[in-house]
């Protein structure tokens, strides 16, 4: 579907606040609490973003786009070229982050832009009568984008904590979770290391209670625990060869020398990516494929090669 930006807003440093209307002035397909949509921004690069607004609403979509330090494209397009008055492609609304409306009591925690699919299931729960809070870290209120208006309608159910960008002074998290509500349930989005850490503190939770949704925060966030080593790519169809360095994805190498490779989140969350290979032994570093899958397939926006190996793509 075609959507316009009806209105652009900065609503912190390195955070824009999108607003999106139907093209033809229509009402738009209603999405559930936690729903994203795939927009195709004017570059051809397509993105999920996480719906921020009320799900009662039909007349609007709402995204917030952090401006991030290595953007591939997607997020220095919307601040930097992006204007009200805009014509974008869309898909309709996707929820992969479901909100379990049965559950009485659900603890809430956003790391940063990672609040963006958190507010919109906050304002399902008060509107269902829920009872629930909102933990929202970030490193600075001034950094906290949505953090007024989210006071605002949620009062004393918004618990801000701010670490100035040290995270042993954020939430405590294990004092969070300590004890788990009767029928209690976690959701938890923001960068990866976060989610580990949200993981972590509720690991004597039921399975199946702790609910989270990754997005592409860093690239610190998103380095494996392990040594990374350069390693060597073949493209079977060209015959080239490239050497892919610590701190660079075969994705990003790969679009810097002209490929062409579609591509979404950008952190192995979403399977868009994915490329066959031929040979060598895969560091699979995604949260998509079955074992199946990673005998044929790696996503190159995160794969590696394990120590030695050299990789060998149907490109």
């Amino acid at each position: 579907m075609d959507l316009k930006v009806s209105q652009i807003d900065q609503v912190a440093p390195r955070i824009r606040q999108i607003e999106l209307v139907a093209a033809d002035g229509g009402a738009l397909p209603a999405f559930t609490a936690g729903a994203h949509i795939d927009l195709t921004l004017g570059n051809e690069e397509t993105r999920s973003y996480s719906l921020l607004n009320d799900p009662a609403e039909t007349h609007r979509y709402v995204l917030g786009v952090l401006r991030e330090t290595e953007s591939l494209g997607g997020s220095a397009y919307v601040h930097d070229v992006l204007k009200a008055g805009d014509v974008l492609k869309s898909s309709s609304p996707i929820n992969q982050f479901p909100l379990y409306e049965a559950g009485d009591y659900n603890i809430l925690i956003a790391g940063g832009i990672g609040v963006t699919p958190l507010v919109s299931m906050a304002h399902r729960l008060k509107a269902l009568g829920k009872e629930y809070t909102l933990h929202y870290c970030a490193r600075s209120r001034e950094d906290a984008a949505v953090l007024d208006e989210l006071e605002k309608i949620h009062g004393p159910r918004i618990k801000a904590h701010f670490d100035g960008g040290d995270p042993s002074r954020g939430a405590d998290l294990k004092a969070i979770l300590e004890k788990r509500p009767p029928a209690g349930h976690v959701y938890v989005c923001g960068p990866l290391g976060f989610i580990k850490a949200v993981n972590a503190a509720g690991a004597h939770w039921p399975r199946g209670t702790i609910h989270y949704e990754l997005f592409k925060g860093s690239p610190a966030d998103l380095t494996p625990d392990n040594n990374d080593e350069p390693f060597d790519v073949v493209l079977k169809k060209s015959g080239k060869t490239y050497t892919i360095p610590v701190g660079k994805s075969i994705l990003a190498v790969l679009k810097a020398e002209g490929y062409k490779i579609k591509t979404l989140c950008t952190a192995g969350t979403c399977g868009t990516c994915r490329v066959t290979y031929l040979s060598g032994i895969v560091d699979h570093r995604d949260d998509v494929l079955d074992d199946d899958e990673k005998g044929e397939v790696l996503q190159v926006c995160v794969s590696r090669a394990m120590p030695g190996e050299t990789l060998v793509l149907d490109l």
